[in-house]
């Protein structure tokens, strides 16, 4: 029996990707039990990596994202030399496939991309036609070169643990949800950092949120220190929101995110970490496409109005309407919460 292969996965730099590419190790440990699964990544998605136990490490990516880092690339390759079997490689970037190259790993799996020949010794061609969704081109990545596809993706499962939620709960002084007289929680994720195209108004988060509060749940928002002022406008319109956006460390966010009773967000990396975190969730989409980055949670409601416009995959809308969000209204998505959610007693 061969040796259980050491393997490095150079991972992708946006939140939604990285929980993505959870399906990814899944899969390989499903195939080769034993194996050992590093991930070369930005310092903070590490985290995220914790909370996925087929990890064994995260490594630290020691440039920021976009940056090129030519000698820092080559230099963290040397030093990672002799360590591993087999390298994925996930961005389809020239760069990203620097480091396995240097670190001369004996097999570099990826997709041609930025023709890579040179850097990868098993270099894919990717059929978009077979393989339409994200996670689907990841994990057919840890298959042989003339596997069948589509691949069967496990679904992502991110694991937190008690001393994390006990942690938050503390720092944030909240109480548990679910317990005696304590409300249930609507976890709101109003921001998506790739551009306004992908944002269901404020007000009408707003509104939901009025909605939900005046039937006894609780509502908090959620987001980075970039969607801080959308999180304000909304409290704003919402007396009674509990405001997390830009308060929070990513991991912060996902063990507080794990309270939540459910969700509903935008088109972003904490629409796929609630996902992960098996909350029953409502999707909104816009410029966007759920065929080719959908919620991987069996209980995620879609929400999208498939306008001749649209999936346009813009930041900002080229007809200056956004009305592929803004026709949605939220009584819309909160008929498809409510569907999601037991009857009330």
């Amino acid at each position: 029996m061969p040796p259980a292969p050491r393997i490095l996965i150079v991972g992708p730099s946006w939140v939604g990707d990285m929980v993505m590419a959870q399906s990814l190790f899944l899969a390989l440990k499903q195939r080769h039990p034993h194996c050992a699964i590093d991930v070369l990544a930005p310092a903070w998605t590490l985290p995220l990596l914790q909370r996925m136990p087929e990890v064994a490490r995260g490594v630290a990516m020691p440039l920021g994202h976009g940056q090129f880092g030519f000698g820092a690339r080559r230099q963290l390759g040397l030093e990672l030399r002799g360590r591993y079997d087999w390298a994925i490689v996930l961005p389809n970037s020239w760069k990203s496939a620097l480091t396995p190259f240097f670190a001369k790993i004996p097999k570099r799996t990826g997709y041609v991309g930025e023709l890579r020949y040179g850097l990868l010794n098993d270099a894919r061609k990717l059929d978009k036609a077979k393989l339409p969704k994200t996670v689907q081109r990841f994990v057919a990545l840890g298959l042989e070169p003339d596997a069948a596809l589509p691949p069967e993706c496990p679904v992502p499962r991110l694991r937190v643990p008690a001393e994390g939620v006990a942690a938050v709960r503390a720092k944030f002084n909240v109480p548990l949800p679910g317990g005696e007289g304590t409300e249930k929680v609507l976890a709101l994720c109003p921001g998506a950092e790739y551009g306004p195209a992908k944002r269901w108004p404020a007000a009408y988060f707003a509104k939901l949120a009025r909605n939900k509060m005046a039937q006894g749940w609780s509502v908090w928002l959620f987001g980075s220190g970039k969607d801080q002022a959308v999180a304000e406008e909304i409290a704003a319109a919402a007396p009674g929101c509990v405001g997390f956006a830009g308060r929070t460390d990513l991991a912060e966010a996902v063990d507080l995110l794990s309270l939540a009773d459910a969700a509903v967000s935008n088109d972003s990396g904490l629409m796929h970490v609630a996902a992960a975190l098996e909350k029953p969730l409502v999707a909104i989409y816009g410029s966007s496409d759920p065929g080719f980055t959908p919620p991987l949670n069996a209980q995620a409601r879609i929400v999208r109005l498939g306008l001749e416009c649209s999936p346009c995959f813009k930041r900002d809308c080229p007809l200056g309407h956004t009305r592929c969000l803004t026709d949605i209204s939220p009584e819309q998505v909160s008929a498809q919460l409510d569907a999601l959610l037991p009857p009330a007693p």
